[in-house]
């Protein structure tokens, strides 16, 4: 049976975090001779370029940004924003200085560390990613360390190296065992193993516990297409067709996509 190549991609890389730009920092004010208040100028520079960015103002966030981090070159959010600003307008070169610079500025970020990890997993450095993933996962301060174990295991299956995929995924259930998205993932990798039972375990698991997409369906079935349930297959087309008509995967089920 022909597996679905381009939904078990959409799926695999789905759990990828994007840039998170946040509007507040934690930097130190300290009034200089002149009477200029670096930190809180950076600050405020740091604040206009995020908002810059979220906007989508490339150049105007990138002008803000550097002159946050010339105010403070301690300030990491800057780094960190400006990396993401930076991957945007598609320089790579100086996104990868400023998520280094970010990641020595503050090494116990686990959210720039994530971040770093993620761009260097699309730029297929996956020992890179790998390193980054776990510095990430180490800090004790990370209370959503299932997250980054499963964008981990979700780089993995890039490389590809399911076991250690298969590794990361199980790390986020043993710290979260309804954890929807590394027990959709597992499904993924299961089924792109040719392990039919596992992945229709591991979907069952997930379908339990979440409200299911289009995609998600269409992997139920897939997987019982593989199995040879046509019961199950049915019902997941049933019920594709009825709670997302318009979807691709409806026009897949109707044979006009």
């Amino acid at each position: 049976m022909r597996k679905s190549g381009n939904l078990l991609a959409v799926l695999a890389t789905s759990l990828f975090l994007t840039g998170c730009v946040t509007t507040t920092t934690t930097t130190n004010s300290t009034p200089t001779p002149d009477g200029i208040d670096k930190g809180n100028a950076s600050d405020l520079n740091y604040q206009l370029g995020a908002r810059y960015y979220r906007n989508g103002n490339y150049e105007l966030a990138r002008d803000r940004l550097l002159l946050s981090i010339e105010l403070n070159p301690k300030n990491a959010v800057a780094h960190y924003t400006l990396a993401l600003t930076y991957e945007q307008l598609e320089n790579l070169r100086l996104a990868t200085d400023s998520y280094e610079k970010a990641v020595r500025v503050a090494p116990r970020d686990f959210n720039v560390q994530n971040a770093y990890a993620v761009f260097l997993c699309n730029r297929q450095d996956f020992d890179g990613a790998r390193e980054h993933f776990d510095r990430a996962i180490k800090v004790t301060e990370n209370d959503f360390s299932e997250s980054t174990m499963t964008n981990a295991g979700v780089c993995m299956m890039q490389k590809p190296d399911h076991a250690l995929a298969e590794s990361y995924f199980r790390q986020a259930l043993a710290r979260k065992p309804n954890y929807g998205e590394a027990l959709l993932q597992l499904s993924v990798l299961k089924f792109s193993t040719e392990d039919y039972l596992g992945a229709r375990a591991f979907l069952q698991r997930y379908l339990n516990a979440n409200v299911p997409t289009a995609d998600v369906l269409f992997l139920g079935v897939r997987i019982e297409e593989e199995l040879g349930d046509d019961r199950a297959r049915t019902d997941y087309s049933n019920q594709i067709l009825r709670e997302f008509p318009e979807s691709a995967e409806a026009r897949r089920i109707l044979g006009s996509g």
